[in-house]
Parts: structure tokens; sequence; C-alpha cells
């Protein structure tokens, strides 16, 4: 029997399995969030996640956000799927398998940056090459850590919107992590449409097009990574938190219904970031990643800083397999210390 098939007949077996409830929705007030990330690229993934998913919930796990970007069936664009990608049917069993375990799924999608890794081009700008920030020679270039595409691009944030569409009705969410990590080229002088533009000013325009979507019309929730939030002055601490630009003034202008993700992999006194982003009006959610003693040093400072922090979430990257995530120790030895209820205190924030 073809692979495809017999993998598409057990999640479909597993979906008639698991007893009807009603959607998952997100932890209830006062509750943590205790995440963790994954990449999920094609089918055999979602299918060791779909086994994994009681683990992970006995470990303490109630959030999982799986990280798609163009691997997944979408119907709309199907010109801009992945070779290797998730079905609709499995993302249906996924979501169903999540519910019976009580774990929030939220699908991630790249949006602005991460359009490239190394000298792969993602289906977007490679279909559409005139969307790039940096465009014609830059894309055939390898030097670029990580493509953008053009914010003010025609077309393309409709497009972008229509793939979001498709990820929530198949894995049935009701949240959509958006990336917005990383964004090196904004406001390029290679860029017709973003030459001479204030750089923090096309950020945000992105951000709220994206939100006006996800949130004003869909009503869902939207999570986004910190990192060009928070700005130069809570950057530069790893080569992949950096200094290249500063677009922090978005802080400022973005809408506050949106989690940041302020990620962190260095160990630290402290993380002013937290409280930054909580004093702006942001619900924080710090993630941790390795090594063991940074994820911890970023936990206990976020455990301390009770206003507007919800919970935890680790990253993987990769560094551990799918189904050996229950084990891995930045799950097992800090998700527990988030169990216990959180609060607003009022109190001063402060972890030295």
């Amino acid at each position: 029997m073809n692979t495809r098939r017999s993998l598409l007949g057990f999640g479909a077996a597993l979906l008639l399995l698991l007893p009807a409830c009603t959607t998952l929705r997100e932890p209830a007030p006062g509750e943590t969030w205790r995440g963790v990330h994954l990449w999920l690229d094609r089918e055999n993934s979602a299918q060791q996640l779909i086994r994994t998913l009681p683990a992970l919930a006995q470990a303490g796990v109630n959030v999982v956000v799986i990280e798609v970007n163009y691997s997944y069936e979408f119907r709309n664009h199907p010109e801009l799927r992945n070779r290797h990608y998730i079905t609709r049917q499995t993302a249906h069993a996924l979501a169903a398998a999540a519910r019976h375990s009580d774990i929030w799924l939220i699908p991630e999608f790249n949006c602005l940056g991460h359009q490239s890794f190394g000298g792969r081009i993602e289906p977007l700008l490679r279909t559409h090459p005139e969307w790039s920030e940096t465009p014609t020679t830059a894309m055939q270039e390898t030097n670029f850590y990580s493509l953008n595409w053009c914010p003010l691009a025609p077309g393309l944030t409709e497009t972008v919107c229509s793939l979001m569409d498709d990820l929530a009705e198949g894995f049935e969410a009701e949240a959509i992590h958006v990336g917005m990590d990383e964004v090196y080229y904004i406001g390029d002088d290679r860029c017709p449409r973003c030459r001479g533009k204030n750089p923090a000013a096309l950020f945000t325009e992105q951000v709220q097009q994206l939100h006006s979507h996800i949130v004003t019309d869909k009503k869902w929730q939207m999570l986004m990574w910190a990192d060009r939030v928070i700005g130069v002055k809570f950057q530069g601490w790893s080569k992949f938190d950096t200094l290249q630009n500063d677009l922090s003034a978005a802080a400022d202008t973005i809408p506050r219904d949106i989690i940041q993700c302020d990620w962190h992999y260095e160990k630290k006194v402290d993380y002013p970031s937290i409280p930054y982003l909580a004093g702006k009006g942001f619900r924080v959610w710090p993630a941790g990643f390795l090594p063991l003693p940074a994820a911890q040093a970023l936990s206990h400072c976020a455990l301390t800083q009770r206003t507007n922090v919800i919970g935890y979430l680790a990253t993987t990257w990769n560094e551990t397999r799918i189904t050996n995530a229950p084990a891995w120790p930045p799950i097992r030895e800090i998700l527990p210390q988030w169990k216990q209820q959180l609060e607003p205190t009022g109190k001063p924030w402060k972890c030295r």
C-alpha cells in the first residue's frame, strides 16, 4: 500500500475513534500556558505528534505551536505547497487528538521574514520573485541568512491571509502564530516600493494588516515573536538576536492584544525585555531553548514577573525528535514549574 494512503488511513481511523467534543479554546484565565514549539513539515511528523500528544499532556503541556509554514495541503493556492506537506485530513486528525489531550493547537506561518533558509527559497518568493524585498539578483544569492517579502507588494497580504485561512480550517485553530522574527531586510534600497521608507513603520503596517484579518475579521488570537519589537536595547545577545536593525518603534503602534513570544537563548542575570513588553500592555510568553541553564534562567525570571506573563514556551528546533519531546530536559524540568496559577500582583519586576 502507498505510504501516504496508509498514513491517511491511520489519521482518519484515529479521528473516528476519538470522542466528539467542543473546540478547545485557550487556557482558562489564570491558567499558565505551558507550551512546546515544534516543526511540523510532513505527514510523518504529524502522525508522530498525534501519537505523542498524550505524553506531552502528561508532562504538563497544554499548548503546542506547530510551525507548518508552506508544508500544508493548501486548497486556494496549491502552487505554494512544499514538496512534502501535511494533508487536510491528517490536520483534522491532529486537531481531534489535541482536543482529546486538552492541548490547544496553534499553527505557525512565518510572515515577512524567513522566506528562505540558506540557498532554499520558500514557495512564495520562488513563485513570486517580484514580491521579494531584495528582488532580481538577490533571489539567486545564497549569502542571505533569510530573505523577506516586501510588505508593500500588491496582492501579497491577501494571498498570505488565504494561506492562513486554510491552515486554521485544517487544524481547526482559533489562534495563529505569524512569526515576524529576524526581519533583517525591510525598507531596503533595492526594493522599488520600500526604498526610503521608515522600516519600523513598514513593519508596523504589515503587523496591522495581519491583525486586521486574524483578530478583527476572524476573531482569532494572534501571536508573534518579539525580537524585532523589543529593539536594540534588548537585542544582540546571540547571533540570531541581532543589532542589525531597530524596529522597536513598532512597540508603541502595534495592537496590544497580540501575544509577544519573547525568546532568549543566552544565560543572563535578568531579561528586562519581559517587563518592558508587559509594561507596554502586551501579554508576554517567554520562550527558551538551549543550553538548559539559559532556559532555566529565563524561566526563573519570568516566574518572578507576574503581571502580563502568561507562561513559558519551550522551543525545540529539531534538537529532539517529536516522539522524545516529553522527556527532553527543557520540557521535563521547566514546564512543571509553571503548573501553579499566575495571578497579577502589581509588584515591580525584579529577578536579581
